[in-house]
């Protein structure tokens, strides 16, 4: 009985990773935030769409994404992103870094392209923030 209780409890404890184990599965380069790599981490967004973060990402999920301007730092702190993860090789501009040091979110860049940087992190536990948008939501 014991045993089963705590099986159950295992099933049902929401799996997370460190950011510094999600730097490490996606060989990524931390571009701002290494004080924050203790953080922990459980679901993730996918867009280079700034619109569709605002209206579907989750506050504490990673926002990956291919895009490198200061628009990803604003809409990231809109919606209480945990970190940023750039794809396919792509730096940040100076002023997306500069802001994103003020505002003490993380960015990681990884040379994996966005698919297969979704792929990875699912494949160690980490969830979309979504399953699928509502309806008719773009109608």
């Amino acid at each position: 009985k014991v045993i089963q209780i705590l099986f159950v409890s295992l099933i049902l404890k929401e799996f997370s990773l460190k950011l510094r184990e999600v730097k490490d599965i996606l060989e990524a380069s931390v571009v701002v935030g290494e004080e924050k790599l203790d953080m922990e981490v459980s679901t993730a967004f996918g867009a280079d769409l700034m619109s569709d973060v605002l209206a579907f990402a989750k506050a504490g999920s990673i926002l990956l994404t291919g895009l490198t301007n200061a628009q990803i730092i604003k809409t990231a702190a809109d919606r209480s992103i945990a970190a940023i993860i750039i794809v396919r090789g792509k730096e940040p501009s100076t002023e997306a870094i500069e802001m994103a040091r003020e505002l003490q979110i993380p960015i990681l860049s990884t040379k994996y392209i966005l698919f297969e940087t979704a792929g990875i992190l699912y494949s160690k536990g980490i969830v979309g923030c979504l399953k699928k948008v509502d309806g008719d939501f773009y109608k």
